[in-house]
């Protein structure tokens, strides 16, 4: 893998006479006891000012404090009217926007489309502090301030759609967010490198629209002269939409490249024929010399336009396999896509951070609470963090329905043991309200910490969508004595009186090591412990990229044995996504036997959520799945209508009288009327209480179709009531094939 220059040893901006502000300046009179006249960068967010590293607005903000540079920050600006984007002046360099540590729509949408009563990151927990899709709007307020000025884009919402993609709230696939905010660059995922070297140049008197060759970035190419010396390959290429053979080992270094042998015959791929407007100025090149093709540095890949990917759902999810393939930071190729009479290039992901350079980043001189305009107003994200540490970075999980991975990557990045420590320290000295309880040591999961291949050229060359599915990869260190290590120094910091885990834990790796569930067990689970197996049935696990039901049965066992030993009464609080595609009514009806068996009761439920690139949402979308190559790829159930979607919801909450009415009608329908009774052995009563339920609401969201086709398709005529055809009638539950594999994913 490439080198990078480290962040902390660029030459600082002349501004660094200021030195560092105790909060990044909000206001004029803020700037004006400063000392300042203008700012050089100004960040526009869409969440409140915290003065944290866990929000992106502020960690962006020290970290170009750092390099020299007058950083400004607008919060929650009001949107209607350019006068908060005055309220700074115009910054020398540019607009740095961001819709916030949340999507937008995610964050002001349910998965029912409906609008949310509160928002985390606003303070009071007030709703409606920002517009949907946030990073348009802010980019547009921006130049209607002023027209010259330069935008830069950032944040999990520019991340996220940097390429076409398919947009929940709208039903439709949309253009890259580069091209319909306007703005002159994208910075995707964490973008501490590209954002540095970028303001950098700027300052030097670069434009960040001619800013090509950074990693991390998206820019709109506007100069065929660009692919003059790239190699341009057609995405059909690489995962040829023809006959499958065998994937190649990616651990045979031989076999590396032997997709690139395509290019060798010099001719123009069948996929290139009908050549669009939009793909006019991407040339085919010849190759003559064979060891020519094998430079991956040099080689374009072109992804299926957002004009074909607008019209085939299939191109689709075919584009969103290809983009997945290429995320690998050690052998990424730059992609390129039309976007109508444009082109946009997304260039390789950024070099993860060095635990040297994630030290440096955490250790800035933050604030490390929100800004004093907020007076005494909570803050529920702030709340939920400000006793809690972050470890470290990215997932290799790979889950189909999360965005850490496309945002964050695969490759872990930790921070220094004693990085970690300083900051618990500095919690118990300066965060008021601390009584001796650090909330969470984790991140995105909480066991992954200094795990990583064991062979950084294995590592570089893998072209994996997970490490640990459909097993545990051979070459992953899974030792967690290093982890164990930390929580036992973190528990012996004076004044820390308990240390608790709340980040999400992957409980198929945490059973490779008998002593971390144990020390885990015995001091840093505060009576519950939430875990995440999601569903019980293989056809949608295998879509999520989750390990069987058996990991979670075998974690389950230790987690109640070390309980046990340790004197204490815990328990387990498993999460589960109900709609999530590749489910059908009978998954779901498995599902809900094995919470009533195992005596669960949800108090609340997670309905899938379609975010954008994430390949759970090219699932839904396209009805086949990105996780193979397209012609191998069958249709699959999705549960798009609101009808259905609500049954699957309805199945998860069995209990809730409310949800009787329609499971009955339901489960008539799938010809299981034998689980509606009042013994022990039935799912639902027949009686109903007083004041609850009704009939479902067929007006809504229609009859529904108790079968387990693909959703995709219309169902073939109405079905009476309380029948089905032999055609169509499921196999009862007691028959169904349930995953009872201990293979973790």
């Amino acid at each position: 893998m490439n080198t990078a220059k480290p962040l902390f040893s660029y030459r600082k901006f002349w501004a660094e006479c200021y030195g560092p502000a105790p909060f990044l300046p909000r206001t004029r009179e803020e700037m004006d006891e400063l000392g300042w006249d203008s700012c050089d960068v100004i960040v526009v967010s869409g969440d409140a000012y915290i003065d944290h590293p866990s929000f992106g607005a502020a960690l962006i903000g020290r970290l170009l404090e750092a390099q020299g540079y007058r950083v400004g920050i607008i919060a929650q600006p009001d949107w209607r009217t350019t006068d908060d984007f005055m309220s700074l002046g115009k910054p020398n360099l540019y607009f740095g926007v961001t819709a916030g540590n949340m999507d937008s729509m995610v964050n002001r949408y349910t998965s029912d489309r409906k609008i949310r009563s509160n928002d985390a990151y606003t303070a009071g927990g007030e709703a409606n502090r920002r517009p949907d899709r946030a990073t348009i709007v802010y980019t547009q307020r921006c130049r209607e301030a002023y027209k010259n000025c330069s935008v830069v884009l950032g944040g999990i919402e520019g991340s996220l759609r940097r390429a076409a993609h398919y947009d929940y709230w709208s039903d439709k696939v949309r253009r890259s967010i580069l091209v319909d905010s306007k703005a002159d660059i994208l910075l995707y995922g964490n973008a501490e490198r590209a954002l540095v070297d970028l303001t950098h140049r700027i300052a030097a008197g670069e434009h960040p629209s001619e800013v090509t060759d950074l990693r991390g970035t998206v820019f709109i190419r506007k100069n065929p002269e660009l692919t003059k010396n790239w190699i341009i390959k057609d995405s059909s290429t690489i995962d040829t939409p023809g006959p499958v053979e065998p994937h190649p080992d990616p651990y045979e270094m031989k076999e590396a490249n032997k997709e690139d042998a395509a290019c060798n015959t010099g001719q123009k791929p069948a996929a290139d024929a009908g050549k669009s407007a939009e793909d006019a100025d991407v040339q085919v090149v010849q190759i003559q010399d064979f060891k020519k093709t094998r430079d991956r540095s040099k080689t374009l890949i072109r992804l299926p336009s957002y004009t074909k990917v607008l019209s085939d759902p299939s191109l689709y999810a075919h584009a969103s396999r290809v983009l997945h393939l290429e995320s690998n930071p050690g052998n990424a190729r730059p992609m390129i896509q039309g976007q109508g009479s444009r082109e946009i290039q997304i260039n390789p992901p950024p070099l993860p951070l060095t635990t040297e350079e994630l030290d440096w980043v955490y250790e800035l001189p933050y604030a490390r609470q929100p800004h004093p305009s907020y007076g005494d107003a909570k803050i529920p994200a702030w709340e939920m963090i400000r006793f809690s540490v972050n470890i470290m970075r990215g997932c290799f999980g790979g889950c189909t329905f999360c965005s850490i991975t496309e945002h964050e990557g695969r490759i872990i990045q930790s921070r220094s043991e004693q990085s970690i420590l300083n900051e618990i320290g500095n919690i118990r000295d300066k965060t008021d309200g601390f009584t001796g309880t650090i909330s969470d040591l984790g991140g995105p999961t909480a066991n992954m910490w200094r795990l990583a291949c064991n062979d950084t050229k294995i590592e570089e060359s893998c072209r994996r969508l997970s490490c640990v599915f459909p097993g545990i990869c051979k070459n992953l260190n899974t030792d967690h004595t290093p982890l164990i290590n930390l929580y036992r120094k973190a528990r012996e910091i004076p004044g820390v009186k308990r240390v608790l885990i709340a980040s999400g834990l992957r409980y198929d790796l945490a059973v490779r090591s008998p002593e971390y569930v144990k020390e885990l067990v015995t001091h840093h689970v505060g009576g519950y412990l939430k875990i995440a197996p999601e569903h019980t049935e293989e056809g949608p696990l295998s879509k999520m990229m989750k390990p069987g039901i058996g990991s979670y049965e075998q974690f389950k066992v230790m987690f109640e044995k070390f309980s046990k030993e340790a004197g204490k009464e815990q328990y387990l609080i498993p999460y589960f996504i109900a709609a999530h595609p590749g489910t059908t009514e009978l998954d779901m009806l498995n599902l809900a036997l094995w919470l009533k068996k195992n005596k669960f009761r949800l108090d609340q439920v997670q309905t899938f959520l379609p975010t954008p690139m994430a390949m759970a949402t090219a699932m839904y979308h396209s009805g086949k799945s990105p996780l193979v190559p397209l012609k191998r790829s069958e249709p699959i159930p999705v549960p798009r209508k609101a009808g259905v979607r609500k049954i699957h919801k309805a199945f998860l909450r069995y209990h809730d009288p409310e949800n009787w009415p329609l499971l009955r009608e339901t489960l008539r329908g799938m010809g299981r009327a034998d689980l509606i009774g009042n013994g022990k052995q039935h799912l639902i009563p027949t009686w109903q209480p007083k004041g609850t339920g009704g009939e479902p609401d067929y007006k809504r969201y229609g009859r529904p179709a108790m079968t387990t086709h693909n959703h995709f398709d219309k169902p073939k005529g109405p079905q009476k009531k309380g029948k089905s055809t032999s055609k169509n009638r499921p196999t009862k539950a007691g028959n169904s094939p349930r995953s009872q594999s201990k293979r973790p994913r």
